[in-house]
């Protein structure tokens, strides 16, 4: 079909998704995005934050801890550093993500403490979106 594309998402620990989508919006590292069939040839970084699927079927969503995303005009695929459906997201693995970006914020140098400040500030606005 014309309006839909192939997606893929995919973590260390399992795939998640492998179906076919109108559209994928992804919470990119320089801001949101959304993508769909006859997408320009896009490579992106994901902050943490919540990916969200529509399909015919209805629409999911996966709780991402960040990654890359590569989109082309047929197809998107995923790999998240960490990634779980919505409705499988507990406080003990927003507290984990939140404790794991604590200790790289405090381990990094000089370059990469803003960096580092950021994600831990992308995982406090999303621990608020999920209550």
């Amino acid at each position: 079909m014309a309006d839909t594309m192939q997606f893929d998402l995919v973590s260390p620990e399992r795939r998640l998704a492998s179906v076919e989508v109108t559209a994928v919006s992804i919470p990119g590292s320089e801001g949101d995005l959304t993508a769909m069939a006859g997408h320009m040839p896009t490579i992106t970084t994901l902050r943490p934050g919540i990916l969200r699927v529509e399909a015919g079927s209805g629409t999911d969503e996966y709780v991402v801890s960040g990654g890359f995303a590569e989109i082309n005009a047929t197809s998107m695929s995923v790999l998240a550093e960490k990634a779980i459906p919505r409705g499988e997201v507990t406080a003990e693995f927003l507290e984990g993500l939140r404790k794991e970006a604590e200790a790289a914020h405090e381990a990094a140098d000089d370059a990469d403490k803003d960096m580092t400040a950021k994600t831990l500030a992308d995982l406090a606005y999303l621990a608020e979106a999920m209550v």
